[in-house]
């Protein structure tokens, strides 16, 4: 194969492989708050995400996502349920992340932000002020919601009238296209925000009494369909100029998403065959769309379950599901076995052209720890995984260059 470009990150596998972890909960499998090794009563305190991310650095992870949602989790893609065994409840991602950055010092740190029904204006003040206290180690994933349950919290707009399960495909399209453009302008409008502070706009000359350059303060005047924002940000610009954005699409208006807005982009294939397919129609996307010279990785996502053996990884599952009375099901492809044999999956779905994964652990700690301690140790006996952090800043460890300040005179 020939080496890979920076326009197709991950597509030769000489280059490094991306590692990135999804925090939710006590794990991604409904009962794993059972666990005995599970905290749950530590879930809304600072210790329990520290201790997480801090696992996830050990083990040289590019970054860790946590989720987040407006509404409570529920167990109806749609609707909220009533459900007492289930956990119920989260704290802020933005503001979790925010407390643990000083307690780290090089995994990036990405939240989970619901753009449907939040200002870009505040998100990108606070996004900002997080790649500030992780020095330059911030992110987002932008995340739509249509459910009634949220959209009831807020009254701003009218729920869709599409059933997105039963519903007509062409009116369901429709509706998600709508929700995706209305996302990619509020990346546009963060993107436009964190540039409107040139980076020497700072001068702080105590001698002359001026604090900052006013003009290279900017205001980004963007009038769009969905908002009105004449800027700028009161916070100056970002350690990395813009911080990690990334998304996580399943249908064809998602990619046109990624490739007009993402630095990071998470797909759900069930097979290296399909994950070929949908890494063909994103780079398509972005040919489309003008963007196939700016970089965008693109993370395959897999639930794990991580043993010393396939048996016994398998006999837990088969043992969460019975405590949940159900057999766990997921987006995305669940995977139960050994670290090494999860290290070959990985190998074989990176020859699809995907550059990283996000792994969702099923129960937490269990499997961080099989990633960190088992999963991380097999890909650097293999040769495909770093064996120390190489940058000091999220965008720098994807290999992202830090972008020019579209305001700045040349």
């Amino acid at each position: 194969m020939t080496a890979a470009t920076p326009e197709q990150p991950g597509s030769d596998i000489d280059v490094p492989l991306h590692l990135a972890v999804a925090l939710d909960g006590t794990g991604w499998h409904p009962a794993s708050w059972r666990e005995p090794d599970a905290r749950p009563a530590d879930l809304f305190g600072a210790a329990y995400w520290t201790d997480l991310v801090r696992e996830a650095e050990s083990g040289l992870l590019d970054f860790a996502t946590f989720e987040d949602s407006l509404g409570f989790q529920s167990d109806h893609p749609q609707h909220a349920d009533r459900r007492t065994d289930r956990v119920r409840g989260r704290l802020d991602a933005v503001l979790v992340a925010a407390r643990v950055a000083p307690l780290t010092s090089r995994i990036g740190l990405v939240p989970t932000v619901v753009v449907t029904h939040t200002e870009p204006f505040h998100l990108a003040k606070a996004v900002a002020t997080l790649d500030y206290a992780s020095t330059g180690r911030a992110g987002l994933r932008a995340q739509v919601s249509l459910r009634p349950a949220d959209i009831a919290l807020f009254g701003r707009r009218e729920v869709p009238d599409v059933d997105f399960l039963t519903g007509p495909a062409e009116r369901f399209e429709a509706v998600l296209a709508d929700a995706f453009d209305e996302t990619a302008d509020y990346v546009e409008v963060l993107r436009r925000l964190w540039d409107s502070w040139e980076d020497d706009a700072e001068i702080r000359d105590a001698s002359t009494g001026r604090f900052i350059d006013r003009d290279k303060v900017h205001y980004i005047d963007f009038a769009g369909r969905w908002f009105q924002v004449k800027g700028p940000s009161i916070t100056p610009r970002p350690p990395q100029g813009q911080p990690l954005v990334t998304a996580l699409v399943h249908q064809e208006t998602g990619h046109r998403l990624l490739a007009r807005s993402a630095d990071v982009g998470y797909i759900t294939p069930h097979g290296t065959d399909e994950a070929r397919v949908i890494v063909a129609g994103i780079r398509a996307a972005q040919d489309a769309a003008g963007s196939a010279d700016r970089p965008l990785h693109v993370f395959g996502e897999l639930v794990v379950f991580v043993d010393d053996s396939e048996s016994a990884a398998r006999a837990r599952r088969d043992r969460l599901d019975e405590t949940a009375g159900a057999a766990y099901t997921s987006d995305a492809e669940i995977f139960a076995g050994t670290p090494a044999q999860l290290a070959d999956l990985l190998l074989d779905r990176r020859a699809a052209g995907l550059s990283g994964f996000r792994l969702r652990p099923a129960a937490l700690p269990y499997d961080l720890r099989g990633i960190t301690r088992g999963l991380v140790p097999e890909l650097q006996r293999r040769g495909v995984f770093r064996t120390a952090y190489e940058a000091e800043t999220l965008r720098g460890l994807l290999g992202l260059e830090r972008p020019a300040n579209r305001y700045a005179r040349t």
